[in-house]
């Protein structure tokens, strides 16, 4: 019977243990660990932090990408009835102070120098932090190995008595929400919030105990972090990539049954794949762009007889290379975090390879609802909702939720916890959405991003924001023109695509520096008629009057987006604003 989440690994070495449960590529070779070894690994630390004096509700925070070590520390702070807060290794040290004093974390886990030297930062600030582990070989931080090689009496036995007292609606974890404005929140997740979100999951993952799969998005991201629970659910094989630049050649290699991605890298995914059509020549760029363009006309049912015919032709000669190019395995890509694409979704279903994208936050544990192999595929919609799971359309079109996984609230924030709840116990997720079909769930955009214009009009950004990166032209878009008397736009251009469409051009856009290339007028006027495609969709006051061209991505390191990747308004406005002031003036 499975209560909490560290049930879910027994229940892997119970039902089918793994030789390879997790694998890291070391010097060149995949070394794999095994599911006992886990265990022992996970059991031996439990000992060490009942050495050291966790108490049941301590808190034990952790920095570092995805590696086996992340996981081995997961269920050894859960099996002492202890709760772990990870933490992107990518934020400020500035955050971490808050973070680390907000949930007066005892112990801290890292992963790299640079996490370390930014908790070094800010040490003198941190009031109940007593120690830093490091799970590499660091200057002037402990190693984690010093844990395992304690001499203690704690016996397995005392251990397996904080388990036994550790219950499902007990605290598991608090995820700190990077948030668009104003500091992190920590959101608290049970036990049960986590394991009901992993067994309502298995039915949608096509994926089994002879399965791999690669992990590269973040586990301290609830997203990746309840697929990891639910991969080992299943007793599929779990593959760390060894970094974001290796993770095609991770996936050639591992050639994974399943991958979790955001929409923009799926973006990337499909603008190289455009780039390797646009290099073809003669006959096969014709038979590439034909099959393009008949995926952009892809329905699951209803068309012609004929149709399917050339989809046919068209996967044995075309798309079968991009599912080569996946590694060849690929049964579907779960997607989130963001909205996706319609268009992309279309195009790679008919490529024959699904993109189940799915719709959920930190506060729901998160999957709320997800396309699915047995539920059906909708493109524009981010599926059914999964079972036990609740969703009613409030008066203003609000998505509100009740289910088991839903959170307990903000850690050390009452304010913030009565205002996420109504009156009848429904979490306002902040999204404005509908039901197609009176089955699969439709997110139309934020609550808090929707704006009017000075004329009244309400212009929804996100929608526009999706049409305009379906651009090949254009990178990263943000509309503009709250209580303006017309919507406009910041754009970045996608510069690698710009240079080679000038070259193609006979323009000269190589030496150029970013900034000289958005000040010659033929880009700006080659932009907007990729502006004006979008607006050809719109209603009139909804277009876009004018755009600003920039000449930087927005970055997590530039603090224009989330960890997660979402727009940062109010930064982006703040830093741009003489850019903003110039359109509006």
């Amino acid at each position: 019977m499975l209560n909490r989440l560290f049930d879910v690994p027994y229940h892997q070495l119970k039902n089918f243990p793994q030789e390879n449960m997790f694998n890291t590529k070391v010097n060149g070779e995949w070394q794999a660990l095994s599911t006992m070894d886990f265990l022992d690994r996970s059991m031996r630390l439990s000992k060490a932090l009942i050495h050291m004096g966790i108490s049941s509700g301590d808190r034990i925070a952790v920095a570092s990408t995805n590696r086996y070590e992340w996981n081995v520390l997961d269920i050894a702070v859960q099996q002492v009835g202890a709760v772990l807060v990870p933490l992107y290794p990518t934020i400020s040290a500035k955050d971490y102070a808050y973070i680390l004093n907000d949930c007066s974390a005892a112990y801290m886990f890292v992963g790299n120098q640079e996490i370390a030297d930014k908790i070094t930062e800010v040490k003198h600030q941190l009031t109940t932090l007593k120690e830093v582990y490091a799970f590499d070989e660091l200057n002037e931080v402990s190693s984690w190995n010093t844990l395992f090689m304690l001499n203690h009496e704690v016996s397995e036995l005392m251990v397996q008595e904080r388990m036994d007292q550790v219950k499902p609606e007990d605290l598991l974890t608090i995820i700190y929400t990077s948030g668009t404005t104003g500091n992190p929140k920590g959101v608290m997740l049970s036990h049960q919030n986590v394991l009901s979100n992993v067994l309502a999951c298995e039915e949608p993952i096509p994926a089994d105990k002879s399965s791999k799969v690669l992990s590269f998005l973040p586990v301290c991201h609830i997203y990746e972090r309840m697929l990891h629970y639910l991969y080992m659910y299943i007793g599929a094989s779990i593959y760390f990539a060894e970094s974001m630049e290796t993770i095609g050649d991770n996936i050639r290699e591992v050639k994974p049954d399943v991958f979790s991605a955001v929409p923009r890298l799926i973006e990337k995914v499909y603008d190289k794949i455009i780039a390797k059509g646009e290099d073809l020549s003669g006959v096969k760029k014709k038979l590439f762009f034909w099959a393009v363009g008949l995926a952009e006309e892809y329905e699951q049912t209803g068309k012609g007889s004929w149709y399917y015919v050339k989809l046919g032709i068209a996967r044995t000669l075309i798309f079968k290379k991009w599912k080569e190019a996946l590694g060849g395995n690929v049964r579907a890509i779960a997607s989130g975090s963001a909205a996706l694409q319609t268009r992309l979704s279309r195009i790679f279903l008919a490529a024959g390879i699904p993109i189940l994208e799915g719709y959920g936050m930190t506060e729901t544990s998160p999957v709320i609802s997800v396309n699915s192999f047995q539920r059906g595929i909708r493109f524009g919609s981010v599926g059914a909702l999964i079972d036990d799971v609740e969703v009613m359309i409030a008066s203003d079109g609000e998505i509100l939720v009740k289910g088991p996984n839903v959170m307990m609230g903000y850690y050390n924030n009452e304010v913030a916890t009565k205002e996420v709840f109504d009156e009848d116990g429904w979490l306002k997720t902040g999204d404005i959405g509908e039901f197609i079909e009176g089955k699969y769930l439709k997110i139309t955009d934020r609550k808090k991003e929707i704006f009017k214009t000075s004329g009244g009009k309400y212009i929804v950004p996100q929608a526009i924001e999706n049409s305009l990166k379906e651009s090949r032209f254009i990178e990263q878009a943000m509309v503009i023109g709250e209580n303006q008397k017309f919507p406009a736009a910041f754009i970045v251009p996608d510069y690698a695509f710009l240079r080679a469409w000038a070259k193609q051009h006979e323009l000269s856009f190589e030496t150029l520096s970013n900034e000289q290339i958005i000040a010659d007028p033929t880009v700006y006027k080659r932009i907007f008629e990729e502006v004006e495609k979008v607006n050809a969709n719109l209603g009139n006051w909804e277009q876009l009057k004018k755009i600003k061209l920039l000449p930087d991505l927005f970055s997590i390191e530039g603090n224009e987006l989330t960890p997660t990747l979402k727009l940062k308004r109010k930064v982006i406005l703040e830093k741009y604003s003489r850019a903003y002031n110039e359109i509006f003036e």
